[in-house]
């Protein structure tokens, strides 16, 4: 088992997860984050700190795109173990449904 980023992040891509994974398993696009599954250790402790509730256990239905999705940008985006500030307008993205077809980018982010 894996945790993975739903589309719950993207326009959010708060990093309060990224501060507390033992194992740095982040990657950092545009506009959202993902875990690289065959890092991540299944420790869990990143899906509570997630403001947006966009990590999920990969054992949850309706995972399978978000696994998929994770394992092939974690090897494309640069990795990130740091928090940073989130975009300044976060909070209204926050909650929002369909942000995947209207605002995934699959440009990488900055990392650390």
């Amino acid at each position: 088992m894996t945790y993975v980023v739903t589309d719950a992040c993207i326009k959010c891509k708060y990093t309060d997860c990224v501060e507390v994974c033992p194992v740095d398993c982040f990657y950092e696009g545009e506009n959202m984050l993902v875990i690289n599954p065959s890092e991540c250790i299944d420790c869990g402790v990143c899906e509570p700190e997630c403001p947006a509730e966009a990590i999920l256990p990969d054992t949850e239905s309706g995972t399978e795109k978000w696994l998929e999705l994770n394992a092939q940008y974690s090897a494309e985006w640069p990795n990130i173990t740091e928090k940073k500030d989130p975009p300044a307008d976060a909070d209204e993205f926050k909650g929002k449904s369909g942000k995947f077809d209207a605002y995934f980018s699959p440009e990488p982010g900055e990392g650390d």
